[in-house]
């Protein structure tokens, strides 16, 4: 183990507050999540009154100190809304109800706490006859007041008001036992768009109707000034605030909610979860964003001083609370670089000391994040290139990958990775061809906090322990289904693999991707002839891949879901969008090879529809925006932005995702006009989609991906089908070819292993091409090579023959851009 032991290192909280943010080299990409709305459908737990407590401070006397200093907040809060609400002015009474006029606002960066009242005033609605009401009802037509101004500055007041007592009460408590950087200041965070009065522009989205307005809440030292602040650096952002003015619209403010908070964890390395708050009238709900669970606090109505207090209580907690309370990770810290001022990343990592058996922490350093985590559900998987120590950070030597994998022993100490790294290279090491065509393990171990002085392994049991495990928000008994497979034990983990490559998503080349695949998928077999191991997670971020002298060699990694074949496929969430047809439905077959391809198959439409790196995935959001603004526009004239079948394999549950998937691949002409047609005309990953479609559910002997009722089998001709696919037990009413198709796994994984063999060579020939082209050499000293190399294949003349060479890639006039 070559790397640097931990040394004397900063405050782990007060590093929070420094340096702009890491290069995020893979951006938030919304296509591989589920839908917004279909997230609050199956992971919310509404109305639960134990998410606030999830911010109250671990020490005693610190939760303590909190309670009363909410408290005393609240009670001045409420005297200055009483002298506010008397400096008003009425104007009008419609229905009983009083209008007034307010003071003029004072200027920014010159506000004081009754200006702070003022302004939540105008929010809560608050009147000296109703002081002392507590919660009273609000209807919608009393927010008349604040029609000629955005919702959100009254909520930033709540914010700073709070902020000031935290500030003054706590500055100079070193002497007590509270030491001042432990804590810190909620801060509202201001936006780069202003009007004419330099005031912040709010507004998101207006109609007749509603108004939603956006909050972003931040950490800053108490040092800061208590005002509203401009900030460079999202990692320091703790929560979003959704807002829209009426109640009724609350639904559409959650949507908006879960996307904001998407954005937080690609450019948070250190999150962990996330808070966030959503508001409607005078209704706030706070959230917590787990890894499988979406938690709603109950209501807080701040219309009364019980609500207010609750709301003023939140804040006091997540301003002295421990940094993992806010959903943040200790164990990564933001390092300014004295001599450079760029910002690097301290990784801690935790492991058995060989020698001694202790628990030892070993820090590694990084600068560089090849691979955030996209969305807030499933394993928050993040790779990062490190170093040893933080002057070898331009020569990384190992792969850290931080992520939230599902225990399969419901062990802490869980190694199922690690476990089947080790009998790869113990098969493999000595083998010249395949040497390195694995992920080399150097070590691995849980994530460990420290609570009450005490090391606590980091889960999803520990982390949000008090929150409640069943749903109310099953409509139906599918759905009930659906929410009860999410509910898994995640165990924190943190392992350490010799570098080795890029994950494809940082190919510039689809050429590239085609021979790290066929790399990759070779060495699985391999794996599999050699010790029955199946690999259960192939996605983009399983395929690895590195330049080398003669072009590009691929590497398979991701063995969190590995098992051997017999064994039953470790079940997850998040694998659904490549995951095969069979394993979706759980149909009780034992998995084969066959899945591990048919998942080979998906990733490749999936890269060939979207692109396969940022920059294409990016233009390609944008061109997809522009033609909806376009169909918008011209509502009544041709659609141009088709809905893409292939969304229907993520936002979807798993049933209705294998559904999709067997219509899209039912036939030929299926394939082509719902998945080919989209991909990129000029991408070698098409033709390359199309033949492995071919060998996959076109063998000799196999009848396709379509259930075959029992009266159809009846009716159909002993010649029209195989006579095997009679015998296949009938399920449901139904015969399943898959169940035919895992009869011939060896003739047809032998006939994969040859398509990605010619395709291989084709791309290496492109990829050499490309690289003489660059190097000034003319494209006629390859023109032979190039020729041999892309040698026509054989057409099948039907459907079922078998599989004879890669597809010609000619297409008809009448075709145009279909393959």
């Amino acid at each position: 183990m070559n790397a640097a032991a931990t040394t004397a290192q900063p405050s782990q909280e007060a590093s929070l507050f420094v340096g702009e943010n890491l290069d995020v080299v893979i951006p938030p990409d919304r296509l591989y999540d589920h839908s917004d709305k279909f997230c609050l459908q199956k992971l919310c737990r509404r109305n639960s009154s134990a998410v606030c407590k999830l911010a109250t401070p671990y020490d005693p006397a610190l939760s303590t100190m909190a309670g009363k200093l909410a408290r005393k907040i609240a009670a001045d809060l409420e005297t200055r809304l009483s002298m506010a609400a008397q400096r008003r002015e009425p104007y009008a009474t419609y229905g009983g109800e009083t209008y007034y006029n307010y003071p003029p606002r004072a200027k920014r960066g010159a506000e004081s706490l009754d200006d702070w009242a003022m302004d939540i005033l105008k929010w809560t609605n608050y009147s000296v006859s109703t002081a002392s009401a507590g919660s009273r009802h609000i209807n919608d037509s009393m927010l008349t007041d604040l029609e000629a101004d955005s919702v959100a500055p009254s909520y930033e007041a709540f914010f700073l008001f709070v902020a000031h007592y935290v500030k003054a009460h706590i500055s100079g408590m070193d002497a007590n036992g509270l030491k001042s950087e432990d804590c810190r200041l909620i801060l509202p965070i201001t936006k780069n768009d202003t009007d004419d009065d330099n005031t912040n522009v709010y507004v998101v989205g207006r109609d007749d109707s509603t108004e939603f307005s956006n909050v972003e809440c931040g950490l800053f030292p108490l040092s800061s000034c208590v005002e509203r602040q401009t900030m460079s650096a999202p990692h320091l952002i703790v929560a979003n605030v959704e807002i829209v003015r009426h109640l009724d619209f609350f639904y559409k403010v959650e949507p908006k909610l879960v996307r904001k908070t998407k954005e937080l964890f690609p450019n948070q390395h250190n999150r962990r979860f996330a808070w966030g708050l959503a508001a409607s009238c005078h209704t706030v709900h706070a959230y917590v964003f787990g890894p499988d669970d979406i938690w709603q606090s109950s209501k807080i109505d701040v219309s009364g001083s019980k609500g207010r207090r609750e709301l003023v209580s939140l804040l006091v907690d997540w301003s002295l609370c421990s940094v993992d309370r806010l959903g943040f990770d200790p164990t990564i810290r933001y390092v300014v670089d004295g001599n450079t001022g760029g910002t690097y990343l301290e990784i801690d990592v935790y492991e058995t000391g060989k020698c001694t058996g202790q628990m030892e922490k070993r820090t590694y350093y990084s600068k560089r994040c090849i691979r955030a985590a996209e969305i807030f559900t499933g394993r928050h998987g993040r790779y990062f290139a490190a170093s040893t120590s933080p002057e070898m950070l331009n020569t990384p030597e190992f792969l850290v990958k931080d992520m939230w994998a599902i225990s399969t022993s419901g062990s802490t100490s869980d190694t199922h990775e690690s476990s089947f790294l080790n009998v790869l290279h113990a098969e493999f090491d000595q083998s010249s061809e395949f040497s390195g065509r694995f992920s080399q393990l150097v070590t691995t171990g849980s994530v460990y906090l420290s609570q009450r002085d005490t090391l606590v392994t980091d889960s999803t049991v520990t982390a949000f322990a008090g929150l409640p495990t069943t749903t109310q928000d099953a409509t139906n008994d599918s759905d009930a289904a659906q929410i009860s497979s999410r509910r898994c034990v995640r165990h924190h983990r943190r392992t350490v693999l010799q570098w080795v490559g890029n994950p494809v998503s940082a190919a510039d080349n689809p050429n590239q991707i085609v021979v790290a695949i066929a790399d990759a998928m070779v060495a699985l077999n391999e794996a599999h002839v050699k010790g029955k191991i199946l690999h259960g997670n192939i996605s983009d971020r399983a395929i690895l891949f590195q330049k080398t002298v003669d072009g590009v060699k691929g590497v398979l990694g991701e063995f969190d879901y590995a098992f051997y074949s017999g064994d039953s496929a470790v079940e997850s969430p998040e694998l659904m969008l490549f995951q095969s047809v069979h394993r979706l439905e759980n149909a009780g077959t034992s998995s084969t090879r066959l899945d591990d391809w048919e998942s080979i198959l998906y990733l490749l439409c999936w890269l060939g529809t979207f692109g396969i790196n940022p920059t294409q995935r990016r233009e390609y959001a944008e061109d997809y925006a522009a033609k909806s603004a376009a169909d918008k526009a011209t509502r009544y004239t041709k659609q141009l932005t088709p809905v893409l079948p292939i969304l229907d394999w993520i936002q979807r549950s798993a049933i209705q995702n294998a559904q999709h998937k067997r219509l899209n691949l039912s036939a030929v002409s299926n394939f082509r006009s719902s998945i080919l047609l989209y991909m990129r005309e000029n991408s070698p990953l098409r033709p390359l989609a199309l033949d492995l479609y071919r060998s996959l559910f076109l063998h000799p002997g196999c009848y396709g991906v379509t259930l075959l009722t029992d009266d159809h089998v009846a009716e159909m001709e002993d010649g029209d089908i195989p006579a095997a696919l009679r015998e296949i037990p009938s399920i449901n009413g139904c015969r399943d070819p898959l169940n035919l198709r895992d009869t011939f796994e060896n003739e047809i994984v032998a006939n994969l292993l040859r398509v990605l063999a010619e395709h291989k060579q084709v791309a290496l020939v492109a990829l050499r091409n490309a690289t003489s082209v660059a190097a000034g050499v003319t494209e006629s000293d390859n023109r032979a090579e190039i020729s041999a190399s892309a040698t026509p294949a054989k057409k099948s003349k039907r459907n079922d023959e078998p599989y004879d060479g890669p597809a010609k890639r000619t297409r008809s006039k009448a075709t145009r851009s279909a393959p």
